[in-house]
């Protein structure tokens, strides 16, 4: 243990600061009092530090009031972060999982999610690559209980609007009736693609990954069952787990940020359908950009406002706003194991129209039939499909469930994509900038015709189309990292699965002396080294 601090004042409060090989930081008080060590990690060393804005503690000590403001803030600055996670159910067996490790307590408001004990390595777990479960703060996760209690048992046509890494898109996936359609949007650009390698990994292929303004989807009226808006907000929620937030923080920013999700609103409401339901969520507290804005949406909108039935022993907070008493749902820290949070459920006004689902079909062919004989964006002529019949009857044998897609060549890619959301598809193309559609299932290279990595995280895979080699750990992060494997030597020559504990990892080409890794470039483990301490599933 170093020491980087020393002082020989006698009426100093701080005698010495060590900094320890493990990362631990301690204290050792002297003064008056007798010598005392007192021992933090450096997450716990930034919190001891941390400073409230004042203008954030002022209004935020007069919504709660003086008592329960003092255990807010207790709990911001010297409770720890929770950790949890949400399991895969189309990849795990949730009750197997939880037989295994029943020391884990789970969260009461998600189906198959935990509170972990400590924080994993999640970079070196290949369970985590494999999309086997998503780090999700758990608080966030309480939107399955709006879609448990509202939506209709039929398939669906869904928007996550500002969806981007990923948690409520990959959480959705998990709780729409089957044969449901998800957009995921993300205007971000440097984050869409955090967004869509999320969304591969979970493994649900009716998902449309899309990277537009909400006012471009403002023409495709009616067009959703349900829209979920975690709108970009003022982060006050993030104050424990993002240092950053705090100094991001001001009135101004609130100002700013209710302004512009009442814009969104606006540009998106006419793409609900009537009867649709809309989940309004932020990650902040103050009633600025949550109440407020949900009674904006009431009164200007025509919207209803819709209860959720909620136990008592949650400990989640309800309305804050004076002379309102219309059913939201507001996490606080020092309540609920987990960060800020906010969540409202509205229904917008009207019953849904049986024709809307003619009239997108329509639109979707009109617009198709446009686009015949049109060059691209890229001023090109579309290329002739470079996959023949026999390739696309090969790929074909690779599917489970193949008679509900449709391939589509595009380039040297082929992508299934579900057949009854072809006009769907074809429509938000007229509109926004789809990034993604479907599954990537195929690239041509040379003559050979190569499995996508996309295919291997699917549900749509059928794995006794391949031959499978499962691999150990070190093999596993080799791969992880694109490194060179080596297969067993009763490996077949040719494309085999390479999978973990039975997770699928991806695809190598056996070529006998040697494998090619055909995990993606852009996805590789980075760090060249093993923590001391792993910690995985």
């Amino acid at each position: 243990m170093a020491c980087f601090f020393q002082s020989d004042n006698l009426f100093s409060p701080v005698k010495e600061i060590f900094f320890s090989s493990q990362g631990k930081i301690s204290v050792r008080l002297g003064g008056k009092l007798p010598f005392k060590f007192f021992t933090f990690v450096p997450e716990h060393f930034k919190r001891y530090a941390m400073q409230l804005p004042a203008s954030f503690v002022d209004y935020t000590r007069a919504l709660l009031g003086n008592d329960e403001y003092n255990r807010f803030s207790a709990a911001l600055l010297e409770d720890e972060q929770p950790v949890s996670i949400r399991l895969n159910p189309q990849k795990w067996d949730n009750s197997s999982f939880f037989i295994l490790h029943s020391s884990l307590k789970e969260v009461p408001w998600a189906t198959g999610a935990c509170y972990l004990a400590q924080r994993l390595t999640f970079t070196f777990d290949p369970l985590f690559h494999a999309g086997g479960y998503y780090v999700q703060e758990a608080s966030s996760m309480f939107v399955e209980q709006a879609m448990k209690r509202y939506l209709p048992e039929r398939a669906l046509a869904v928007l996550d609007l500002c969806a981007a890494p990923g948690g409520k898109s990959t959480h959705l996936c998990s709780l729409l009736p089957a044969g449901s359609l998800l957009v995921a949007n993300e205007v971000m650009r440097n984050r869409v693609q955090v967004l869509a390698e999320n969304l591969t990994k979970w493994g649900h292929p009716d998902v449309v990954v899309t990277n537009s303004d909400p006012a471009e989807f403002t023409p495709l009226e009616h067009l959703f069952d349900c829209i979920l808006t975690d709108v970009p907000c003022s982060g006050e929620g993030m104050f424990r787990k993002d240092e950053t937030a705090i100094g991001e923080w001001s009135p101004e920013n609130v100002e700013i940020c209710w302004q512009r999700q009442r814009r969104i609103l606006a540009d998106i409401w006419p793409c609900l359908k009537p009867g649709g339901l809309l989940v309004y969520s932020t990650c902040t507290y103050n009633t600025k950009e949550n109440e407020e804005n949900v009674r904006w949406i009431r009164d200007e909108l025509g919207a209803e406002v819709l209860p959720l039935d909620v136990p008592a022993g949650w400990g989640i907070t309800g309305n804050l706003l004076a002379g309102e008493d219309f059913p939201v749902y507001r996490f606080l820290p020092h309540k609920t194991q987990g960060e800020g949070f906010f969540l409202a459920v509205l229904r917008k006004a009207g019953e849904e129209d049986e024709n809307d689902g003619t009239r997108m079909t329509q639109m979707g062919r009109m617009n198709t039939d446009k686009l015949k004989g049109k060059k691209g964006s890229g001023g090109k002529a579309a290329s002739p499909s470079a996959f023949g019949k026999e390739q696309l009857a090969a790929v074909q044998g690779w599917l489970r469930g193949a008679e509900g897609y449709s391939l589509m060549p595009e380039g040297q890619a082929l992508t299934a994509f579900a057949t009854p959301w072809l006009p769907v598809l074809s429509a938000l193309k007229q509109h926004v900038r789809v990034l993604q559609a479907g599954v990537t299932l195929a690239e041509t290279k040379g003559k050979d015709c190569v499995p996508a990595h996309a295919l291997a995280m699917s549900s749509l895979l059928r794995r006794e189309a391949f031959a499978c080699e499962e691999v150990d750990y070190p093999t596993a992060i080799a791969y992880l990292r694109k490194e060179a494997v080596t297969l067993s030597g009763t490996a077949p020559r040719g494309f085999v699965l390479l999978t973990y504990r039975n997770f699928p990892l991806g695809f190598v080409k056996n070529v006998g002396n040697r494998a090619n890794n055909l995990y993606p470039q852009e996805w590789r483990i980075r760090s060249g080294y093993l923590p001391e301490e792993i910690r995985i599933l």
